[in-house]
């Protein structure tokens, strides 16, 4: 084998084992820092259907009574709700008046109309008029599908606004994760974009998978590359003596 040859040789290895390396790093890393921020939950009812349905595994960035703004689609737990975890939307912060319905069958919040394109537009904002103040560091929550929901109308009471505790929540909900029909992220709730505070960004959820499917990639690129590499260090241009071979 030639020195260029060997040296070639060498270059492909090291190249291909640098990219397993490091393809092993961002795919490990993607998956530890996935496992870290989200949490996997599977949706108990219809309530929230069409964005999640019952029986789909969904994705929520664990956020442990952080920070909620109106739209998130969030999962908490409260004894007033009962045992089980919930899915629902947020439609209202602490210091808001949640209102339906408008003479167009609209939501508002603090007096302006919010547009809801994920609710089923044949039952509208709600079957049912309601008007509430939402406390400080509570949250007024509706379902997606307002015809088959309990939610905090349904807590509504002279004395309640049907809230949860901010602390109550554990997480926001991103992404559908399984069934395979239903995989992707969620739509967020632009409606509420016009209003003091916004909405919520985007999670690290997207980035996350663009790094473990780059590490993926480069594990199997520098996998295929190793045996390239090594064919290649033995090939070299042919020995002195089979060229004289031939000449003869």
């Amino acid at each position: 084998m030639s020195g260029p040859a060997r040296r070639r040789g060498r270059l492909g290895r090291v190249l291909s084992n640098a990219a397993v390396g490091v393809g092993c790093v961002m795919l490990l890393g993607g998956f530890v820092m996935a496992a870290v921020l989200y949490q996997p939950y599977t949706v108990p009812t219809d309530s929230m259907s069409p964005a999640v349905a019952a029986g789909d595994r969904v994705l929520a960035q664990r956020i442990d009574g952080g920070e909620v703004r109106r739209g998130d689609v969030v999962v908490f737990r409260d004894a007033e709700w009962g045992d089980s975890l919930m899915i629902k939307r947020v439609i209202g912060v602490g210091g808001d008046t949640v209102a339906c319905c408008d003479a167009e069958g609209r939501l508002s919040v603090n007096g302006e109309p919010v547009a809801e394109p994920y609710v089923d537009d044949e039952y509208g904002a709600s079957l049912t008029g309601f008007e509430a103040e939402v406390p400080e560091g509570e949250l007024f929550l509706l379902g997606d599908d307002r015809s088959n929901s309990r939610d905090s109308r349904s807590l509504l009471t002279d004395t309640s606004a049907g809230t949860v505790p901010r602390d109550a929540v554990s997480g926001r909900v991103e992404a559908t994760v399984w069934p395979l029909g239903r995989v992707g992220l969620l739509a967020r709730a632009t409606g509420f974009t016009d209003l003091p505070g916004g909405i919520s960004g985007a999670g690290p959820l997207r980035p996350l998978f663009y790094v473990t499917t780059a590490g993926a990639v480069l594990i199997l690129a520098g996998a295929a590359y190793a045996p390239l590499a090594r064919r290649a260090s033995r090939s070299g241009p042919p020995r002195r003596a089979d060229v004289a071979g031939d000449a003869q």
